[in-house]
C-alpha cells in the first residue's frame, strides 16, 4: 500500500546525516539514522572508532566560524575565529541535542548492504544482523574517509602512509629525526608539513606537488579573510574569477615567492590552500618544495626536475575516494570520483534515493548540506519534485560545466562548486520550480514497504 510520508533511512550521522535528519524531523517525516560509530560527527569526531575521521590532533578548521555556522544554529560567540576540531565536535553534539536528534540514531549499527526492491523501496542489512525496509534512502556516508593513494613507478623501502592516518609527531610513529616527504599541497599537506618541520623535532621535510597551489591567507586586514568572500549571482562567474586572479598576487603573492613550483593553473582553477605558516616555513628553509615524483628507488625519490633525495617516510596527502560500500559496485558507484547527481542530490532514474554532502563546496560544506537538507525534506513531503530524467541529465552536464569547466580536470575537482551560487539557485529557482512540478504532477508515491525489523540476528 502506498502512502504520503516515506519511512526514511539516513546512512551516517556526520554533518550531512545530522542536517538531513533535523530537516526531516521538522517536516514530520519518520526516519532512522544508521551510524556505524558510537558517536556523531563523522569526519569531525577525532579518533572515531569506525576509522572515518581524518582529523589530526592539532587540526583547526580552515574556514572561519563566520562562514561555517548552520543558519539555524550559530556557533558560540566565544569560539575563536578558527575553532579546533574538539570545538567543532562539541558544536555538532550541541546541534544534535538541541534538536533532539539523538533518539533517531542507531549507534553501532551501520548499513552493510542496501538493495533496491523491484517495486521500489529499500531493504537494508545492518551490522546487528537485522534486515530493515524503508521507502526512501538518504545517503550521507561522507567522502573523506577512504584514502586515495597515487601510483608511482618503482618501490619505496621506507614507511609509506596516507595523511588520513597521521595523528601527531609521535603517532602512528615517532617522526623525530626522520627525513620526511609530504606528497600533496592541500590544507592537510600544508598543516602536516608545518607541524613536522619544527626544528625541535630535528627533521628534514620536503613537500612534493604535481600542480602546485595558490596559498591564501587566513586573515586579511585583521579579519578572517573568508569574511570578504561572497560570490554574487548577478555578476558573471567568469568576471568574478578574473577579479580574484588579479587581486591574489597583490594580497598574498605568487607561489614562486615562497619557493613553490609555478602552478599549472590560474587562481581558482583549482582548490586553493589556506595556510599562514607554510609560506614562513618555506621562506625559512624549514620546508623544501619539489615538483612531482618521477619514480621511487629504495629510500631514494627521483623528482620530475631531475633531482633526487633520500627519505625515511612518505606521507601521501592525496585526497579521498568517493565510496559507497553498501551498494553493489555495478549499481551505484563513483568511478574516477565522479557521480552525476541532479543538484548534487538526485540520482536520475532512481526516485527513492537522495544524496547529501557530496560536494567540494567553497567556502565550506556546513551551510551547503543545510541547503540540501531543505530540498530533501521538501521532496519527502511532496512539496518538491525534480524534473524529468532527460532534463536532469542535461542540467547535470550544464551545472558541471558551470562549476568545474574552468577547473583542473582531476579527481579532486569533480565535485567542486561555489556554495553561494548553489544556494541562490536552489532558493530562488529550483525550490519554486520543484514546487510547481509537484503541484502539477502530484506528490511522489512511496512504495509503502517501510516496516520495522523484518529479521533479527
Amino acid at each position: 500500500m502506498r502512502h504520503d510520508l516515506p519511512l526514511t533511512a539516513v546512512i551516517g550521522a556526520g554533518i550531512s546525516g545530522l542536517t538531513s535528519g533535523k530537516m526531516l524531523a521538522d517536516y514530520g517525516v519518520p526516519y532512522t539514522c544508521f551510524e556505524s560509530s558510537d558517536r556523531v560527527g563523522g569526519n569531525w569526531a577525532f579518533g572515531n572508532p569506525n576509522g572515518h575521521s581524518s582529523a589530526y590532533r592539532s587540526l583547526h578548521i580552515d574556514t572561519s566560524k563566520h562562514q561555517l555556522s548552520f543558519r539555524d544554529f550559530p556557533m558560540p560567540a566565544e569560539y575563536p575565529d578558527f575553532p579546533h576540531h574538539t570545538q567543532i565536535k562539541k558544536y555538532l553534539d550541541d546541534y544534535t541535542d538541541a534538536f533532539g536528534l539523538r533518539g533517531n540514531i542507531e549507534f553501532g549499527n551501520g548499513v552493510t548492504h542496501a538493495r533496491r526492491l523491484d517495486s521500489g523501496g529499500w531493504e537494508l542489512a545492518t551490522e546487528r544482523g537485522e534486515t530493515r525496509r524503508f521507502d526512501l534512502l538518504v545517503v550521507a556516508n561522507g567522502h573523506h574517509w577512504d584514502p586515495r593513494l597515487p601510483e608511482f613507478p618503482g618501490e619505496f623501502s621506507g614507511v609509506q602512509m596516507h595523511s588520513h592516518h597521521y595523528i601527531d609527531p609521535r603517532t602512528p610513529m615517532d617522526f623525530a629525526g626522520k627525513r620526511i616527504l609530504v606528497v600533496g599541497l592541500g590544507n592537510s599537506a600544508a598543516d602536516i608539513a608545518v607541524e613536522l618541520s619544527s626544528k625541535a623535532l630535528e627533521t628534514t621535510v620536503t613537500i612534493s606537488t604535481r600542480s602546485s597551489a595558490w596559498i591564501v591567507p587566513k586573515y586579511f586586514a585583521g579579519k578572517p579573510a573568508d569574511k570578504y568572500y561572497h560570490t554574487s549571482p548577478y555578476i558573471p562567474f567568469s568576471w568574478q574569477r578574473k577579479f580574484t586572479q588579479i587581486m591574489q598576487p597583490l594580497s598574498a603573492g605568487r607561489p614562486e615567492d615562497y619557493g613553490l613550483p609555478t602552478p599549472n593553473h590560474k587562481f581558482f582553477e583549482a582548490h586553493p590552500t589556506q595556510s599562514v605558516e607554510l609560506p614562513l616555513r618555506l621562506g625559512s628553509g624549514d620546508v623544501t618544495a619539489k615538483g612531482n615524483i618521477d619514480r621511487l628507488d629504495g629510500n631514494t625519490v627521483h623528482f620530475a626536475d631531475g633531482t633526487s633525495g633520500d627519505f625515511d617516510v612518505i606521507i601521501y596527502a592525496t585526497g579521498y575516494n568517493i565510496t559507497f560500500p553498501f551498494f553493489d559496485p555495478d549499481f551505484i558507484s563513483a568511478p574516477g570520483n565522479r557521480i552525476d547527481l541532479y543538484k548534487r542530490i538526485f540520482y536520475p532514474g532512481i526516485d527513492d534515493v537522495v544524496f547529501a554532502g557530496f560536494a567540494q563546496s567553497t567556502p565550506t560544506l556546513f551551510p551547503f548540506v543545510e541547503c540540501q537538507a531543505r530540498v530533501i525534506a521538501a521532496y519527502a513531503i511532496g512539496r518538491y519534485r525534480p524534473p524529468a530524467e532527460a532534463d536532469m541529465h542535461r542540467i547535470i552536464a550544464e551545472d558541471q560545466e558551470y562549476y568545474t569547466g574552468h577547473m583542473l580536470q582531476t579527481a579532486r575537482h569533480t565535485q567542486q562548486l561555489d556554495h553561494y551560487l548553489y544556494e541562490h539557485d536552489i532558493r530562488t529557482k529550483e525550490l519554486p520550480a520543484g514546487a510547481e512540478r509537484a503541484a502539477r504532477q502530484g506528490a511522489p508515491q512511496w512504495a509503502g514497504v517501510g516496516t520495522e525489523i523484518l529479521q533479527e540476528a
